[in-house]
């Protein structure tokens, strides 16, 4: 039996809620609503600051509005969650409550350099649309020094974005002829690059960086960071002087999860691996803010791949409980990433990350051919859905 006038909140405008929005949009007529709670009032294609870090991008061509997906019939309400009632389906938006028969959480993980003593006053975050303006403003006078990228910790967000970050960077300083003026140091809080992809991908990804020149340390672990003395202090005990910084920030799941009780302190949010569906029923959590354990041990990796798919699923099946037409459907664990190295080339890696006894991940080999697909996605994504 079809039922009527239910409502679908989406919390969260990244790319889980974005996808989770559309489809849902496509699947279900009025009077069914479909309402996007977010509280920036853009949509930013994230892969692209990369380019952005270089001077290839400009942030009005990288971001959309979110409140042009009301001409598709998605109710946009901008403000802060300040209260998640998973069991009754109710929240709180600056003081305004909202209920909803299916609630899809996709709030990412939250960025907290601060956990890093001197982090965030020495230098740029990596995965801001700020911290990389200002990276490029201060690229743009850096002529000569020492240039460190520090990963905090895992997980976070985009594994391969600290290489690519990297690679673009001495690509750049090539092409600006001030390469051999310039050390670049990766110190990485992890064993390798993409580990849980397998030791293969892993291997190949680290071969790349290296073979630029680039000094990479991996399991060190920053503990401090002296912004006057330009000192990075590591758990090894290692310490190492810097000209100039940018950093992947420690990520935690957001203080809401925790508080509506989908998350413990210190973990992500559970859900079933294959519909999303969290303790709560009715209750979905999809991308960044999951945490979904794989077979050998490790979770999935925080990836728009992973929360695009996940979205398609939990949209499809919501749309099938309202209108009881099709099948349920499942996430199957896929995913793939392109790996920029600068020189207009790119590598890509596509696999099944629920495959046992590990993830089946292949790389492929690296082109300008991956390069121009980037690109076509990038123009893609902001065309198809907005």
């Amino acid at each position: 039996m079809v039922q009527e006038g239910k409502t679908v909140l989406v919390l969260g405008g990244g790319v889980g809620g974005l996808v989770t929005a559309n489809e849902l949009r496509k699947q279900l007529q009025e009077p069914h609503r479909v309402v996007v709670i977010e509280r920036s009032t853009t949509h930013l294609f994230y892969p692209s600051l990369l380019w952005l870090m270089i001077g290839q991008r400009k942030p009005q061509a990288i971001s959309r509005q979110l409140d042009t997906l009301a001409q598709k019939g998605i109710e946009v309400v901008r403000g802060e969650i300040t209260t998640l009632a998973p069991e009754t389906h109710a929240i709180k938006v600056d003081g305004q409550q909202f209920t909803g028969d299916y609630l899809v959480v996709s709030l990412g993980a939250e960025l907290a350099p601060e956990m890093v003593p001197g982090l965030s006053q020495a230098g740029y975050n990596l995965y801001t649309l700020e911290g990389m303006e200002n990276l490029s403003k201060a690229l743009a006078t850096f002529k000569a020094g020492k240039l460190a990228l520090v990963v905090a910790s895992l997980p976070y967000k985009c594994p391969a974005a600290p290489y690519e970050a990297a690679m673009l960077l001495e690509y750049s300083f090539r092409k600006r002829k001030i390469r051999e003026q310039v050390e670049l140091d990766l110190y990485a809080g992890e064993a390798g690059p993409m580990g849980v992809a397998g030791p293969e991908v892993s291997a190949a990804v680290r071969e790349m960086v290296e073979k630029k020149g680039i000094h990479y340390y991996p399991d060190q672990y920053i503990t401090r960071v002296d912004p006057q003395a330009h000192q990075l202090h590591f758990a090894s005990d290692l310490t190492a002087s810097y000209d100039l910084l940018a950093f992947v920030p420690p990520h935690r799941v957001p203080r809401l999860a925790i508080e509506a009780g989908l998350a413990r302190e210190g973990a992500w949010v559970p859900v079933d691996r294959y519909t999303l569906e969290t303790r709560y029923p009715g209750v979905y959590a999809i991308g960044d803010i999951t945490g979904i354990p794989l077979a050998i041990g490790k979770p999935l990796p925080k990836a728009g791949v992973f929360a695009h798919g996940q979205a398609e699923v939990v949209a499809h099946n919501i749309a099938v409980a309202i209108t009881g037409k099709g099948e349920a459907e499942r996430f199957e664990g896929h995913g793939e990433c392109f790996i920029e190295m600068g020189d207009g080339k790119a590598g890509f890696a596509r696999g099944d990350f629920y495959a046992e006894p590990a993830p089946s991940v292949k790389m492929y080999t690296p082109g300008p051919h991956w390069h121009a697909a980037k690109v076509l996605f990038e123009k893609d994504w902001l065309r198809r859905w907005f």
